[in-house]
């Protein structure tokens, strides 16, 4: 009897990687949209420098009462760079403030950074050590959030915003949360 279970157990699992792998590849599911726990959940608490001198702190109350993108980016970081003009087409398009978090970045190498871009964020925050970045489930960066009024995460976006994640995600949600 206790052979065959063992005989077994490889089967079973076999099968259950093969489910796991059908569903995550079924047509239309988009692999940037990471499932999160924080989705319909406060966003964690935090409090974090401005990239600039002279500018005060931001911390999540700040988020309450619009809703707001967070997105986290790094001068660093490729993706980041081909994600900036859709970031920048938010900016001037969709009225909502968008939070950026430097992820684990030289101050002077950010600044250049935004120096060549543009900057399309209201507000830059500086989170030197990924402390934060970690609270709110962070892979990597780029990543991208849709805060509502109250300050719960309502979208997660794993990866470079495109032209088609603005068009059928973001914004989409942005309206709805405006109601």
């Amino acid at each position: 009897m206790r052979t065959r279970l063992l005989f077994l157990l490889p089967i079973v699992a076999f099968g259950g990687l093969a489910a796991a792998f059908l569903i995550g590849l079924q047509p239309g599911r988009d692999p940037r949209l990471i499932p999160s726990p924080l989705i319909n959940k406060p966003a964690p608490e935090f409090t974090l420098p401005s990239l600039f001198d002279g500018e005060a702190a931001f911390s999540r109350s700040d988020l309450v009462g619009q809703v707001h993108v967070v997105n986290l980016f790094a001068s660093w970081c490729v993706p980041c760079r081909a994600e900036h003009p859709v970031l920048q087409q938010l900016a001037a398009s969709s009225g909502v403030p968008i939070v950026g978090i430097n992820y684990k970045d030289r101050k002077e190498d950010a600044e250049g950074w935004l120096a060549e871009l543009g900057n399309p964020f209201s507000r830059i925050l500086a989170d030197t050590d990924g402390k934060v970045a970690i609270d709110w489930g962070v892979y990597g960066v780029p990543e991208t959030f849709i805060v509502d009024s109250r300050g719960q995460i309502r979208l997660k976006i794993t990866g470079p915003l495109t032209e088609q994640s603005l068009k059928h995600d973001v914004l989409p949600m942005i309206r709805k949360l405006r109601g």
